[in-house]
């Protein structure tokens, strides 16, 4: 489908991974939905994709409620046939595993979990009458292996995965291309630069390698390759670091 006529709703279009893709597949010809919790913060990504000349439309969204995911979906759908939809939410936190209370698990699970059972759910939903469609969740490493201070997050990210997994098996043959992508390194955003910060001070900061963190573009490049991939080589799983990450 030409992206002109489609709609790629991206949940979780915070600050700087979800919002690079948002940027990608708007300048790429479609019409965004941009969703986030505190909607009114997605002004600056508005206006910079409509100064591009891009089409956006930004909503408040709770990905952890059922009924305002799938109002969400549908008003993408409405707008245009929903094309591609990308689950990522994001609920990194590290406790010592005595610390880490059943608000904290619960929370995180919520939403790095049962919310992509949701935006998949109600994605496939519309997708499966059109014939065709994408469906892509943002992994991390903890998706693959859990860590110390990490048993919320990784417990969370090893099920939506598995979730993927699951969803990719039955709706793949439906010609609905399901994918999951394990980002394996820190990302260039605020918050990691903050992190590093306070472990390794401001000097830690100054000299960062430029092989150690990955710009958010770089995300949103990995996603648009998944999408246009031929349908006799999709991928169910792309790993992506940078050239410096040890593994």
């Amino acid at each position: 489908m030409e992206p002109r006529h489609a709609t790629a709703a991206v949940i979780g279009a915070g600050d700087f991974i979800g919002g690079a893709i948002a940027r990608k597949f708007a300048a790429e010809g479609f019409t965004v939905f941009a969703g986030r919790r505190n909607g009114d913060k997605l002004a600056p990504l508005v206006d910079d994709v409509e100064a591009a000349g891009g089409r956006i439309v930004a909503r408040s969204l709770d990905a952890r409620q059922e009924d305002d995911v799938a109002a969400f979906l549908r008003a993408a759908d409405a707008m245009a046939p929903l094309e591609v939809c990308i689950f990522n939410v994001g609920a990194n936190v590290n406790f010592p595993l005595v610390d880490t209370t059943e608000r904290v698990f619960r929370k995180v699970w919520e939403m790095a979990c049962y919310a992509g059972f949701l935006a998949g759910r109600e994605a496939a939903r519309l997708m499966l009458p059109h014939g065709r469609g994408a469906i892509f969740f943002t992994g991390a490493t903890a998706s693959l292996r859990g860590g110390a201070g990490y048993a919320a997050f990784a417990a969370a990210k090893a099920g939506l995965r598995a979730m993927a997994q699951s969803a990719a098996r039955e709706l793949g043959p439906r010609n609905i291309h399901v994918a999951h992508l394990v980002i394996d390194a820190g990302v260039d955003t605020a918050w990691v630069r903050e992190r590093i910060r306070a472990r390794e001070g401001d000097d830690g900061l100054r000299n960062l390698d430029p092989g150690r963190l990955m710009q958010p573009s770089s995300v949103a490049d990995a996603y648009w390759q998944l999408y246009r991939q031929p349908r006799d080589a999709w991928t169910f799983e792309m790993d992506i670091r940078p050239f410096g990450e040890k593994w």
